[in-house]
C-alpha cells in the first residue's frame, strides 16, 4: 500500500529482455535507503517487487501483464520515474491509500501554466467515469491528485509548484501517456451498490443518500 506522495525521481538506468517480461535497473539513491530485497516500490504507479539492490540502485522483473496495462513496457534507459516506497504502519497519510494496481492508461491532453503552478488535463477510458469525481482522489503515475473538474473523459488537476519540482509532472507534455489508479474507497462502494456491472452509472451523492449512506 503506498500514499501517492513521491519520495524520489528515479531514472531507469537499464531495461533487459528477460524470458517471461523485462528486468528494469532504476537509479534511486534516496529509496534505496534502507530498502530490502523482497519490498515493494510503486515505479510511477505499478508496485514493483524489489529483487536485487546495490550501489543506489535495485532491480524489478515487470511481467507480460504490466507491459500489455502500464506505461512501464514504453520506458526506456534514462526515462524519468516518480518512486514511492510502501506505506508503514505509523506513517503519515499524506495522500490517499493507493494500491499501486494500475487500472487504465491515461493521455495528457492540457498543461497549461498558472504563475509557479498549472492545471492538468488527462483523457480517461470511459469504464472509469464511476470512480472519478471532484474533490476525490486518482493517482496519476503514482502521484495522489484531486480532480477538480470532471467531464465524461477527461478531468483536470491543479498541479502545485513542489509537485512540478518533486515528480514527473514537471516535465510532462501534452501527448504524454500516464498509469492511472482509480481510488479504492470509490470501487469499494461503485461495488457495495451493486452496480458494478453497469459502468454508466456514476457514482454521486444523491445515488449514496438512496441508498441510506449518510
Amino acid at each position: 500500500m503506498f500514499t501517492g506522495i513521491i519520495e524520489e525521481i528515479g531514472r531507469i538506468a537499464a531495461v533487459d529482455a528477460q524470458a517471461a517480461g523485462r528486468r528494469l535497473t532504476i537509479d534511486a539513491p534516496l529509496v534505496c535507503e534502507g530498502l530490502r530485497i523482497g519490498d515493494s516500490v510503486a515505479v510511477s504507479g505499478p508496485c514493483l517487487t524489489v529483487d536485487a539492490l546495490g550501489d543506489g540502485r535495485f532491480q524489478a522483473t515487470i511481467t507480460p501483464e504490466t507491459i500489455e496495462r502500464t506505461t512501464l513496457g514504453r520506458r526506456r534507459p534514462g526515462s524519468p520515474v516518480n518512486l514511492e516506497r510502501a506505506l508503514r504502519f505509523g506513517d503519515r497519510l499524506g495522500g490517499h491509500l493507493v494500491a499501486g494496481h494500475v487500472d487504465a492508461i491515461g493521455e495528457i491532453v492540457n498543461l497549461r501554466p498558472e504563475g509557479d503552478s498549472a492545471w492538468l488535463a488527462v483523457r480517461y477510458p470511459r469504464e472509469l467515469a464511476p470512480f472519478i469525481a471532484p474533490k476525490g482522489s486518482i493517482s496519476v503515475d503514482g502521484i495522489s491528485l484531486t480532480p477538480v473538474e470532471v467531464a465524461d473523459d477527461r478531468f483536470t488537476v491543479a498541479l502545485v509548484r513542489h509537485t512540478l519540482e518533486a515528480t514527473t509532472l514537471g516535465s510532462a507534455r501534452v501527448g504524454d501517456a500516464v498509469n492511472l489508479e482509480a481510488d479504492l474507497i470509490a470501487r469499494y462502494l461503485q461495488r457495495l451498490l451493486g452496480r458494478e456491472a453497469d459502468q454508466s452509472a456514476p457514482l454521486t451523492v444523491e445515488r449514496l443518500l438512496e441508498n441510506g449512506y449518510r
